[in-house]
């Protein structure tokens, strides 16, 4: 397990259990077998891939996409697009996406206060 505190400029592809209390300012990628946990804000993009896990406890300003066979928890705030491609995401209540919601496949459970 990898724990970071603090910033990071550019594009991150997390392969293993990864948390960051801190900022990205570029784009994040989970792939498969890697978990990320962000506590703080990523400036860019969240794609997760196959097999990725993500749990965001804290803001992604860009869109949120989940590819088939990956999975989601947002305890915090989207401020792009939700793009479910396959995956499984849960909002937790609290948790809030400014822009729009694309369930093209997946499962997709929103909080009740949406």
């Amino acid at each position: 397990m990898r724990e970071e505190r603090g910033n990071i400029a550019g594009d991150v592809v997390v392969y293993e259990e990864f948390t960051l209390w801190g900022s990205i300012l570029g784009n994040v990628q989970v792939i498969n077998g890697g978990k990320f946990y962000i506590r703080g804000s990523v400036y860019g993009n969240v794609l997760v891939d196959r097999g990725g896990r993500a749990h965001l406890f804290g803001q992604v300003m860009g869109d949120l996409r989940l590819e088939k066979y990956s999975k989601t928890i947002n305890s915090g705030l989207v401020g792009g697009d939700l793009i479910n491609e396959g995956g499984r995401y849960f909002g937790d209540p609290g948790s809030k996406i400014v822009g729009k919601i694309k369930a093209n496949a997946g499962e997709t459970k929103l909080p009740k206060s949406r």
